[in-house]
């Protein structure tokens, strides 16, 4: 089994597994498009994660993890209760590519277009004001942000609408020091 992540499993994946590669899933792409009431945020103070958001010639660069079949019940388990906590993502299976050209299936969440949570087109400021303010269970939303484009930047991935949106939240947090 294959998981493909592109956001905090990146740098956070919290399950067992054997490898992974560098891999690419066509039309979708990385967006901020997801309001956050759990992991980085509250009902009170939404904040913003990322999330796959089907858009037609666009292409997500991520990672593919390989997990063992003794691990793969434990590790769904798991992914279902960290990414499914308030159903504004959908569990789907994906064709990736790796670097090689290989083909493989994938788990991997998307947002649910039809779901409240789902918030597309904030604008850049929308989108740092947002991150800049919230904090949820996992920690403070600019967190989030910041491991992801770091991540990211070592694994040679450019995203450069996150760099430009790093550099609005630091400016931000900077000002309120």
């Amino acid at each position: 089994m294959w998981v493909f992540g592109y956001g905090s499993l990146l740098w956070n994946p919290g399950f067992t597994y054997q490898h992974y590669k560098l891999a690419r899933l066509n039309g979708y792409r990385r967006s901020f498009c997801m309001s956050s009431i759990h992991h980085r945020g509250t009902k009170e103070q939404p904040g913003l994660v990322l999330a796959l958001d089907k858009s037609e010639g666009s292409a997500c660069y991520g990672l593919a993890f390989y997990i063992a079949p003794k691990d793969e019940k434990d590790t769904l388990d798991y992914l279902r209760e960290r990414e499914l906590i308030s159903s504004a993502y959908l569990e789907v299976s994906v064709e990736h590519v790796d670097t090689d050209g290989t083909k493989d299936t994938a788990i991997t969440y998307i947002i649910d277009q039809s779901h409240v949570q789902y918030c597309p087109d904030l604008s850049l400021a929308k989108q740092a004001k947002i991150i800049s303010n919230a904090v949820g269970e996992r920690g403070h939303n600019a967190e989030y942000l910041f491991n992801t484009v770091a991540k990211l930047n070592s694994l040679d991935i450019p995203d450069y609408g996150l760099e430009r949106l790093e550099t609005e939240v630091r400016r931000i947090l900077d000002a309120k020091s």
